[in-house]
């Protein structure tokens, strides 16, 4: 199986995206390679599996690409977190503070039984804020965030230390100026 250093060769630095003085890291070459995305689901479901996860819930919308992957892979439920209005059935939601402003998160209530032990799951780890709403959410609905994965962690934004009550599970780490 592909390693962490090889992995990383799939994800590319892309300068000033989307506005000036951003490095984006693009996972599009990762997901377009069969070999690559199914080692890095392969490793963050083995990370992930250590926790006696009973589900995992994707943050909308590149987490549900690794959430679904993983579950299907574990044999484990799959839940959407999704922005406000997009889900037809009732819901729980939570508002969070952006950089300017407030979002809400949803999810359907009566999806996911209680007492539940859950992976919360999305592609990057940056700043945490909406990591922390979508594990608020789902504790709000009593159920228990065992971990968090992500495919890659950028370090330096804080998001680990907004998660400190959660153990994060990053397959792939960088430094911001890497």
């Amino acid at each position: 199986m592909m390693n962490t250093a090889a992995l990383k060769s799939y994800i590319h630095a892309v300068e000033n995206f989307p506005k000036p003085g951003i490095r984006f890291r693009d996972i599009t070459p990762l997901l377009a390679a069969p070999e690559a995305f199914m080692a890095a689901i392969t490793h963050m479901a083995d990370a992930t599996s250590a926790h006696d996860v009973q589900a995992l819930v994707g943050i909308e919308a590149r987490g549900f690409i690794f959430a679904s992957a993983m579950a299907q892979h574990m044999q484990l439920p799959f839940f959407l977190v999704r922005k406000a209005g997009k889900l037809p059935r009732t819901t729980a939601s939570i508002e969070y503070a952006l950089e300017y402003g407030t979002d809400r998160l949803e999810i359907h209530l009566g999806d996911i039984q209680q007492p539940m032990k859950v992976a919360l799951v999305d592609d990057v780890l940056a700043t945490g804020g909406t990591a922390n709403a979508a594990a608020g959410l789902l504790e709000q609905c009593g159920v228990e965030v065992a971990c968090t994965s992500f495919l890659m962690e950028l370090n330096g934004l804080g998001g680990r230390a907004v998660l400190n009550k959660y153990p994060v599970l990053p397959l792939l780490q960088y430094e911001l100026e890497e």
